[in-house]
């Protein structure tokens, strides 16, 4: 089979990026890529696993301009800036993207989909590229696959996908309750990740890493409590919405992505985990494994179906209220030997479960009875 993964990266994402590596906006579109896959972290988890498994598979990170525009550059095509569709990104369901316009977004995108002539055109932004016009490419590929994890804006016609994936119990229901072909489909672990981190000594008491947004509501409350009682360092996006007076704010320690983000995570005793507030009674999030995965113990917010995922208590610690986390997290500082043997365990879960070559190898399965 052969797979086109569309995708859109956070825009403080991409600043941080080519403000790292200056003069990559200069470079081929493959050199661009590359640097950005380096990172081991997004679709090139998809992609590379796909391709172990011998698919065929490309991801194309549509909102990257520069590289966007090499790629134009490099095959002919002239952005025309009368191009019907506009791109546009709806402000209020995540902060880090407003509504924007860039004529060149579709034009480049359609040609790119003619390219490559997928079997499988898999969007994985489907709160930023439009239906109506993934509708109209429908005609070059086999299955319009799109996956979803997030708030799903209101009054939006999702029903020109042929399947649907969603890491949430919830929005798969909801999703086939609009009519749409919907399949449960978990997120992973990048094993390639713990060949870029150094070990050593976890100087990190507790650490803490996700966004601060409306969507987070919870969240926020619970680290406001925790950050007066415990040596938490924090780092994420949207902390400069918070008060001025904020305990989160005070013990923000910046942004951080990719292997740096795992490196955090490795050298912390303490990972705390919390869901959006959507995921209401279900665990999901990117942070299950990604803390498993590198060796740190996982305290994270109990979940109905936790279980399906970790034993609470033998691979994780789970909390019902931040009373409860705060004695969790004290007990477990204070108690090493039984720290290290949850965190080991849980490591062994995900190696063994959740990497993302497992993740791909269903996600084949579950393709392969659509087309």
């Amino acid at each position: 089979m052969k797979f086109l993964i569309l995708t859109c990266d956070y825009t403080a994402f991409l600043q941080w990026l080519y403000a790292r590596h200056p003069g990559l906006e200069e470079k081929s579109y493959e050199e661009q890529r590359k640097v950005r896959n380096e990172l081991l972290w997004g679709p090139d988890s998809y992609s590379s696993s796909l391709r172990r498994l011998g698919h065929e598979a490309v991801e194309i990170f549509a909102n990257a301009e520069s590289m966007q525009k090499r790629w134009a550059h490099e095959h002919g095509l002239k952005v025309d800036s009368s191009w019907q569709w506009k791109f546009r990104m709806r402000r209020g369901i995540v902060p880090w993207i407003s509504r924007v316009e860039r004529s060149w977004f579709y034009e480049i995108l359609a040609a790119q989909i003619k390219y490559h002539k997928p079997d499988i055109l898999f969007n994985d932004a489907m709160n930023s590229i439009s239906i109506s016009f993934l509708k109209e490419m429908k005609s070059h590929l086999r299955l319009l696959m799109g996956q979803h994890a997030s708030p799903v804006p209101q009054g939006e016609d999702f029903s020109g996908y042929d399947l649907v994936l969603s890491s949430l119990p919830n929005l798969v229901e909801y999703f086939r309750g609009q009519g749409v072909s919907t399949e449960f489909h978990r997120l992973g672990f990048e094993t390639r990740v713990l060949n870029r981190l150094t070990n050593g000594e976890q100087t990190i008491p507790v650490s803490f890493v996700g966004s601060f947004t409306r969507h987070h509501e919870n969240r926020i409350q619970l680290l406001e409590r925790l950050c007066s009682y415990l040596d938490i360092q924090v780092w994420g996006m949207g902390v400069e919405h918070l008060p001025t007076g904020s305990s989160v704010r005070q013990r923000h320690q910046g942004v951080v992505w990719g292997p740096e983000m795992h490196q955090v995570l490795r050298n912390s005793k303490v990972t705390l985990n919390h869901h959006i507030d959507m995921a209401s009674g279900y665990a999901n999030n990117g942070r299950l494994y990604e803390a498993t995965g590198v060796g740190s113990l996982l305290v994270t917010d109990w979940k109905e179906n936790l279980h399906e995922l970790f034993d609470p208590g033998r691979e994780v610690v789970a909390y019902r209220n931040s009373e409860e986390c705060v004695e969790l997290i004290r007990y477990y500082l204070d108690h090493d030997k039984e720290r290290e043997a949850i965190a080991r365990a849980g490591q062994k879960r995900t190696l063994t479960e959740h990497t993302y070559y497992q993740r791909m190898q269903e996600l084949a399965d579950l393709v392969s009875k659509y087309l």
